[in-house]
């Protein structure tokens, strides 16, 4: 397992799991919140990262991994502003939903929950690992 695992969340009309699927890669980028952003720091390459659509869905459908440690945010000036690097490594067989993380004990404690507008937030491994099973996923070997 990596060192950490986090939850990041995305709109799918403005970037999907299929957009990052279909891209091999991409930079994590705009996040304007000072604890998401504390969050993108602390984030390390190999670490595993839940794909969750906001808005649209309110659903964790993959598992992405962190592939370079965080640098100024390319799209703005303002040097306060991090950006991580992500590539795919699997999508899960069944999206989890909002309401199914809001229902199960082990996850109620998530900033997902706790904090519903947080962007980039750590996952404890525990519950990494029930979203997973409640995903009928495994990760591939290695990850």
């Amino acid at each position: 397992m990596p060192r950490r695992t986090w939850l990041v969340k995305s709109e799918p009309y403005k970037y999907a799991w299929e957009d990052l699927v279909r891209d091999g890669s991409t930079y994590w980028d705009g996040v304007r919140n000072y604890a998401a952003r504390n969050h993108l720091r602390e984030m390390r390459p190999g670490d595993l990262v839940l794909f969750y659509h906001s808005g649209e869905g309110k659903e964790v459908v993959g598992v992405a991994r962190v592939t370079r440690d965080a640098y100024p945010d390319p799209t703005t000036d303002d040097e306060r502003w991090l950006a991580v690097d992500l590539e795919p490594v699997t999508p899960l067989e069944r999206p989890v939903g909002l309401d199914e993380i809001r229902a199960d004990p082990v996850l109620t404690q998530l900033p997902l929950v706790r904090q519903p507008r947080l962007s980039v937030m750590p996952v404890p491994r525990e519950a990494f690992q029930r979203i997973l099973k409640l995903g009928r996923t495994r990760l591939p070997r290695g990850s």
